[in-house]
């Protein structure tokens, strides 16, 4: 979608929604723990405490 196109509670959602995902990834590098995503339809637990492309380089 273009910026330009959305309304402005549109564009306040999608902030939210990116507030939400770097508190989730702060929350789970304090905790230690690991995020569970699906990737090209696998469960894949993805470390956040290490550099993102050290997480792509274990596929």
């Amino acid at each position: 979608m273009k910026d330009e196109r959305l309304s402005s509670h549109q564009k306040k959602i999608i902030d939210a929604m990116a507030k939400v995902s770097e508190d989730l990834i702060a929350f789970k590098k304090r905790m230690d723990s690991p995020l569970v995503v699906s990737r090209d339809g696998k469960i894949m637990h993805i470390k956040p405490w290490l550099e993102e492309n050290e997480n792509t380089q274990k596929k």
